[in-house]
């Protein structure tokens, strides 16, 4: 009979090969609540429309179910038909003639779905959507329109009370909305200090980017994927600080242009980055995990290309086994399709795997081909 031990031996074995190991699916699908470790979800990068291309983004996301993360690029612009100002979605300023506000694109697409979940009330599968805000300026009057918006669909809203304490973390009140906003001071600044004590917070912030050393980017970054995991993640959450966000080559020196194999070295440094986040009680993503699958990788940023689909896939789902809470990706349907291999196959932590590696392997093949 193979023992325990010869199981979590042969198990991480496989883990190093796949990124994943094997535990009973209810591990995976049971939802205890949302915060840090207790759901893996799709980020889906720049949701929106870019020069014309990628028109159905959002309904792309939508369509992999939910919950889901979308996360939102925001620019301040004004209508030269109208002379008013508005908070207009895109990926850069070139971009902006023609884009769409962030209220018919994301809010008027979203309402279908959150009229419904007011309506059934199902809240233990709140949020059901995270909305991630991506300020490309934090001018005032931006920021003071967004906060406006929020004010305006608040009964969506995941909230939590502004107090007098904000280095203590207050309870939500859950909604089917989750919105997140940057580490920028100016965000916090409108969307935490500004509130009123006894007021509803809107969105919840990151944490400031840890500071590397170095003369350059470059060595900025080459510091970045040897500081510990204390280093780069040194805050707790408070109020408002909710989560931490990172680029890739954190773990991977270099990102994902320069990544090698997948192997336990990398597998131990995601797992102490993201196990760190938990235990400050910080949601963690990473970004963006892409392997330009297809021929789909044109008007993609190319510092974000692992360079093949397996390459990708295995990330996706080293991450998914760490426990990462928002996995950013461009394949919203490779991902989603990915997340099903690993449920057919009960992939999920290596903290309790079962079942004889061979078996992993045999589902995993089966589903790759």
């Amino acid at each position: 009979m193979t023992s325990i031990k010869n199981i979590k031996r042969t198990a991480a074995t496989v883990f190093l090969l796949f990124g994943t190991a094997l535990v009973p699916e209810k591990a995976i699908v049971a939802q205890k609540g949302f915060g840090p470790g207790e759901r893996t979800l799709l980020d889906a990068h720049n949701a929106y429309p870019q020069n014309g291309r990628w028109t159905d983004r959002i309904d792309r996301a939508l369509s992999t179910g939910t919950p889901v993360a979308i996360e939102q690029d925001l620019f301040w612009k004004q209508n030269t038909a109208t002379g008013r100002f508005e908070i207009i979605v895109a990926h850069d300023k070139k971009e902006l003639d023609g884009a769409p506000t962030l209220e018919s694109y994301f809010f008027d697409k979203i309402r279908p779905l959150m009229e419904r979940a007011l309506a059934e009330q199902k809240r233990d599968t709140w949020p059901l959507i995270v909305l991630n805000l991506d300020f490309k300026q934090n001018h005032a009057p931006l920021l003071d329109a967004v906060f406006a918006l929020l004010g305006k669909y608040e009964s969506w809203l995941t909230t939590a009370p502004r107090t007098n304490t904000p280095n203590v973390v207050a309870p939500f009140t859950v909604g089917p909305l989750l919105v997140l906003s940057g580490s920028n001071e100016a965000q916090r600044a409108r969307f935490h200090d500004a509130v009123a004590v006894g007021q509803r917070l809107r969105a919840f912030g990151a944490i400031p980017p840890a500071d590397a050393p170095g003369a350059n980017d470059d060595e900025r970054e080459a510091n970045l994927s040897r500081m510990s995991a204390k280093q780069l993640i040194a805050p707790k959450a408070s109020n408002y600080t909710r989560w931490v966000n990172f680029p890739w080559l954190v773990v991977e020196p270099g990102g994902p242009r320069k990544a090698a194999d997948w192997n336990g070295a990398d597998a131990a440094r995601l797992q102490s980055l993201v196990r760190r986040a938990h235990t400050q009680k910080l949601w963690i993503r990473f970004y963006t995990l892409d392997g330009f699958l297809n021929g789909d990788g044109v008007g993609l940023t190319k510092s974000y290309n692992f360079g093949s689909e397996v390459a990708a896939r295995t990330r996706w789902n080293a991450a998914s086994a760490a426990g990462v809470d928002f996995i950013a990706t461009d394949h919203y349907e490779a991902f989603h399709a990915a997340t099903a291999t690993r449920l057919r196959c009960g992939i999920g932590s290596l903290q309790d795997p079962v079942g004889p590696a061979h078996e992993i392997a045999e589902c995993l093949n089966l589903t790759r081909r």
